[in-house]
C-alpha cells in the first residue's frame, strides 16, 4: 500500500472542525483500503452469496453521502445513484462495476456534501429523515456519517486482507 496521506484531523479545535476533519480522514481511508487495487480485486466478494466488496463499499457510500447531505440536509428530490426504487442494498451488488464508475459517483456526491456542509450557517440545520420520520440537524448527519464510514471501514481491513494480505490503517 502506498504512504499513508490521509488529512489528520484537528485534535484541539472546534466542533464543525473535527467533525469535517474526522468525517474526511474516514472517507480517506476508505479510498486508501482501494488504492492499488484491479477492478477485479475490487470486486471480490468477501464470503459469497454476500455481495460485499471494496466496489460495492464505495457505491453504498456513495448512496449514504447522497442520502444524508443532499437529500435529508438540502431537501433535494433526487433518486438513489443505483436503484430508482430506494434499495439500498442495490449499491452492494458490484458485479458489473468498474473502479471509474463507482470513484467518479462517490467523489460527485462527496463534493456535493461538501458544499452542502460548508454553505450551512451552523450545525444546528434541520432536514428530515423520512425513514425515522424526524427532523435531524447537520450535527447529527455528520456524526452519523463518521459511523458509517468507520463501520465499513472495518469491514474493507479484512477485505483488502483477503486480497492481496495488505493490512493495518
Amino acid at each position: 500500500m502506498s504512504t499513508d496521506t490521509r488529512p489528520v484531523p484537528s485534535l484541539t479545535g472546534g466542533e464543525r472542525e473535527m467533525l469535517r476533519g474526522f468525517l474526511d480522514y474516514h472517507r480517506a481511508t476508505l479510498a486508501m483500503k482501494c488504492a492499488g487495487l484491479t477492478d477485479e480485486q475490487l470486486r471480490q466478494r468477501s464470503s459469497p452469496p454476500s455481495t460485499l466488496s471494496l466496489l460495492g463499499l464505495v457505491r453504498h457510500m456513495a448512496e449514504v453521502e447522497r442520502t444524508w447531505f443532499r437529500r435529508v440536509i438540502d431537501g433535494e428530490d433526487v433518486p438513489l445513484v443505483w436503484s430508482a426504487d430506494g434499495d439500498y442494498q442495490v449499491a452492494y451488488d458490484a458485479s458489473g462495476a468498474t473502479r471509474a464508475e463507482a470513484f467518479a459517483a462517490w467523489q460527485t456526491e462527496v463534493e456535493h456534501s461538501r458544499r452542502i456542509e460548508l454553505a450551512a450557517p451552523s450545525l444546528d440545520v434541520t432536514g428530515h429523515q423520512p425513514r425515522w420520520d424526524a427532523d435531524v440537524s447537520l450535527r447529527l448527519v455528520m456524526l452519523h456519517l463518521i459511523h458509517e464510514y468507520a463501520r465499513h471501514n472495518g469491514h474493507a481491513d479484512f477485505l483488502r486482507e483477503a486480497i492481496d494480505g495488505v493490512v493495518g490503517a
